[in-house]
């Protein structure tokens, strides 16, 4: 089998129905778009939320609040997920996207203090709890921020 020789399974695909070509075709003359009014027209159909006009929903309602454009996200570890990689030392950020515990860095890393921890373990992230910090400590290890 080559390249050129692959081609979709059958009923996978469907030809395009043609539009406006011809009386005898069944969709020629108004293109299946029946007579005048706005849908008939080029460009008729409004979009979404459009009510005829009439102020439409999304704009009558009041607004609350507003976004903080230089809000900072952090990833979250808890210390019952630092307790699994035990024996790991110096425990960064770098060292837990590689073992799956955060997906992406986002502004940076924060340990929280869910959950104990037994080993001696130096942590080194962007922030820490008050509580992750005692714990940590209380277990002989570090907590570094970056």
């Amino acid at each position: 089998m080559r390249l050129e020789e692959l081609k979709p399974a059958a009923g996978a695909t469907k030809k395009s129905k043609r539009v406006g070509r011809g009386v005898g075709s069944g969709s020629g003359k108004t293109a299946g778009k029946g007579h005048k009014g706005q849908k008939a027209r080029s460009g008729g159909v409004k979009g979404a939320g459009f009510e005829g006009g009439q102020m439409p929903l999304q704009r009558r309602i009041p607004k609350r609040g507003f976004t903080n454009i230089f809000r900072k996200e952090y990833s979250i570890v808890n210390l019952q997920d630092l307790e699994k990689m035990a024996g790991t030392d110096p425990i960064t950020p770098e060292v837990l996207m590689q073992n799956g515990l955060i997906k992406d860095m986002k502004t940076g890393v924060k340990v929280l203090g869910n959950g104990e921890l037994k080993a001696k373990l130096t942590v080194r992230a962007h922030k820490f709890s008050k509580s992750a910090v005692d714990k940590i400590q209380a277990a002989g290890g570090k907590a570094e921020v970056i």
